[in-house]
């Protein structure tokens, strides 16, 4: 399946910018709906290592009134998430929509068929049941009226090479460079069986998988915020108005100069 991604899709500084505000400017109006409709939106995120997830998050985020949504950033249990079963540590962070109408999870319960698998840090009986599981449990969220959305940023092993370098290179960013990812990349093989396992096995009619070509962040960005727009103006019955040219043309224009007062890209 991922081998008939395009990953070279791109997009201009320019229409990066139109079409990002755009979908900026409808989503908000839509978080809105989700509060006056009580509904929850559960959006998951995984990808590769240097994928952009978390500069996908910042984008969709960016425009939404804080008190409505909440981030999950999602890593090996510890402490008492350690001591129940894998699922339970997401349960616990599901919330009423009169407190977060939209949850986001940088990485979720899939790393139990994925980074569990191919680690080793659970039995192959134990990652094969999880398919089921995680079907029930999604069925169970979209029953109970959530709105779940679910994203693989897929990037090249060339594209990701390159972002490692990048990361190794500019001190602000050599944080999110570690041995681990390294080790990870070896291992690149492996995990492209899982993740094509994985979209094979959970993407399902309740709750289908959209994969977005990543090697050009700003194409990823706004297929992502895109994707959240039509899939909420559906579920929500309220198509949100079409912001005017110039609205997104001053808004865009400000972020540009507010960009080049600091270092950075878009």
């Amino acid at each position: 399946m991922l081998e008939t991604i395009d990953l070279s899709q791109s997009l201009s500084r320019e229409d990066y910018v139109r079409k990002l505000t755009r979908y900026q400017l409808q989503l908000r109006e839509l978080a809105y709906q989700l509060y006056v409709q009580q509904r929850t939106l559960v959006i998951v995120y995984e990808g590769w290592d240097a994928a952009g997830k978390g500069g996908n998050i910042k984008r969709v985020t960016e425009r939404l009134d804080p008190r409505g949504y909440e981030v999950f950033s999602i890593a090996a249990p510890k402490g008492e998430d350690a001591t129940h079963q894998y699922m339970w540590r997401f349960w616990r962070r599901l919330k009423p929509p009169d407190e977060k109408q939209i949850l986001l999870f940088d990485r979720s319960w899939y790393g139990r068929v994925m980074v569990e698998r191919v680690e080793g840090f659970c039995t192959e009986a134990e990652w094969k049941r999880a398919y089921r599981e995680i079907n029930e449990f999604e069925r169970q969220l979209v029953d109970f009226g959530m709105i779940l959305v679910k994203f693989w940023i897929h990037i090249s092993q060339e594209e990701q090479l390159a972002r490692f370098q990048e990361r190794e290179q500019i001190a602000y960013k050599q944080w999110k460079l570690t041995e681990e990812d390294w080790r990870n990349r070896d291992k690149w093989a492996q995990y492209e069986q899982a993740v094509e396992d994985m979209l094979l096995r959970t993407s399902t009619v309740t709750a289908p998988w959209t994969v977005l070509a990543g090697n050009d962040k700003w194409f990823a960005r706004v297929e992502a915020l895109s994707t959240l727009v039509n899939v909420l103006a559906k579920k929500l019955d309220c198509q949100p108005a079409e912001p005017a040219d110039k609205s997104v043309r001053n808004k865009g224009k400000k972020r540009d100069e507010a960009r080049e007062q600091r270092q950075g890209g878009p």
